[in-house]
């Protein structure tokens, strides 16, 4: 006989089999069948837990199972959309609002007391359960004698925090491994399609707009990725106050020195650029070691300049935009932890974790060296020496770690000292300049 009339007769006994069965038993047999193959494929139920710890971790699928990477992106997408319609619309916004207006305890104080809360909280329907519990009401409470809170910092609660749940949601549509944080890429996804909603950055050129994403990203990525693992943690973009910043561009009305203030504005984003187009004389789009020693005032000394291209991440001894964007961030930000760690490294130049006389001394030599050029006399390095350590107060009398610039909150001014003439000039004549406010 031969295979093509065995397979014949096969297919002929499933069909007569299946004509037996109803179309319930049909679906219920489709059914064993799959979940007989998921937990074949899953490896569930193959080596029992004889100590009954239940499964906490489960292995992300592999770039090529297709199969599977749809199946936890179409879940991710239901989940994602299923946590949206939970949270409150406009309307239903509008209508806490009268309903926080019309129980109100003190009307002319615009106050609410618990009892009062609790029948807006009966009334308000089971979306704003979660908003409304005796835990917040008692964390809003602000000494009042008869214990009530403000309606007003209680409807502010509750839109800040539908706010913060929208924006989480909007965040995670952008999280390709669904694992709580954003790469690098993703980052760049999101504000790219945020562009449009800012009517601050209409008047940027589309040329520009890939140079703009570049500088907002590399702020996040700068203050959130302490690690340098590629990757920011959603929570803590919600936490911070950048994307606030980022989002304030809504707003058609804002003044020209807010702008300048934020880094995200479009004035502050073509100073950011503008700089880095002067600074490249030779227009190859990188920076040498010549071409950033005219960053800011001219006066970065010579040693930290080649510490910074021996440190960072260079392309055959030059300086693309994103590290310069880094440099940038740090020295507008001294002050900052991130920056701190980024200087301290820059310094460290045998990477034992201190600073010690040695090192101050190699890089204050080009500060004396810059005075001496201009006909002064050099400060002597033994009282810059002692003036810096009594400034930080080091645990160690001999050496400076960053936790020492930390705790000491001077580790700008120290570090400033011994990078930038100009900042060490200031440093130097603050008597003066004190003394005498209309001088430049």
């Amino acid at each position: 006989m031969s295979l093509k009339t065995l397979l014949r007769k096969n297919l002929e006994k499933k069909q007569k089999i299946q004509e037996k069965q109803s179309p319930e038993e049909l679906l219920k047999e489709e059914d064993d069948y799959f979940k007989k193959y998921m937990n074949e494929w899953n490896n569930i139920g193959k080596k029992p837990n004889p100590k009954g710890i239940p499964q906490f971790y489960w292995r992300l699928p592999k770039e090529n199972d297709v199969l599977q990477q749809k199946l936890r992106e179409e879940t991710r997408s239901s989940f994602l959309q299923r946590r949206s319609h939970n949270l409150l619309d406009n309307n239903e916004l509008k209508a806490l609002w009268m309903l926080l207006d019309h129980y109100q305890t003190s009307p002319n104080d615009q106050l609410i007391s618990y009892s009062d809360y609790k029948v807006v909280t009966n009334l308000a329907g089971a979306k704003l359960c979660p908003y409304f519990t005796a835990n917040i009401f008692a964390r809003l409470q602000q000494n009042d004698p008869h214990g009530q809170v403000s309606i007003m910092s209680l409807f502010n609660y509750v839109m800040r925090k539908v706010w913060l749940q929208q924006t989480r949601i909007g965040l995670s549509l952008y999280d390709v491994s669904g694992q709580g944080y954003l790469r690098e890429a993703d980052l760049e996804s999101y504000i790219a399609d945020l562009l449009p909603t800012l009517p601050q950055l209409e008047g940027l050129e589309s040329s520009f707009h890939s140079f703009y994403v570049c500088t907002a990203v590399r702020k996040f990525i700068y203050f959130l990725d302490g690690l340098r693992a590629g990757r920011v943690r959603i929570l803590d973009i919600l936490v911070c106050s950048f994307l606030d910043d980022l989002l304030e561009l809504r707003d058609k009305e804002i003044s020209k020195e807010v702008q300048e203030q934020n880094w995200f504005s479009a004035p502050s984003a073509l100073r950011v650029y503008g700089q880095y187009l002067n600074l490249d004389r030779d227009h190859n789009g990188m920076l040498c070691q010549s071409e950033l020693a005219n960053y800011g005032s001219g006066t970065l000394t010579q040693p930290f300049v080649e510490r910074v291209f021996q440190t960072c991440l260079t392309y055959g001894g030059e300086m693309d935009y994103k590290t310069y964007l880094d440099l940038v961030l740090t020295l507008e930000n001294r002050s900052e932890p991130q920056a701190l760690a980024f200087l301290f490294r820059m310094l460290d130049l045998n990477d034992k974790g201190y600073l010690d006389a040695f090192v101050l001394n190699y890089f204050f030599r080009a500060i004396q060296d810059q005075m001496r050029a201009l006909g002064a006399a050099p400060v002597s390095f033994e009282d810059v020496k002692d003036e810096l350590f009594d400034m930080v107060k080091s645990k160690d009398p001999e050496h400076i770690t960053l936790n020492d610039l930390y705790a000491s909150g001077q580790g700008d001014t120290f570090v400033s000292i011994l990078i930038e003439f100009h900042r060490f000039w200031n440093y130097e004549n603050r008597e003066a300049v004190t003394a005498d406010p209309l001088q430049d």
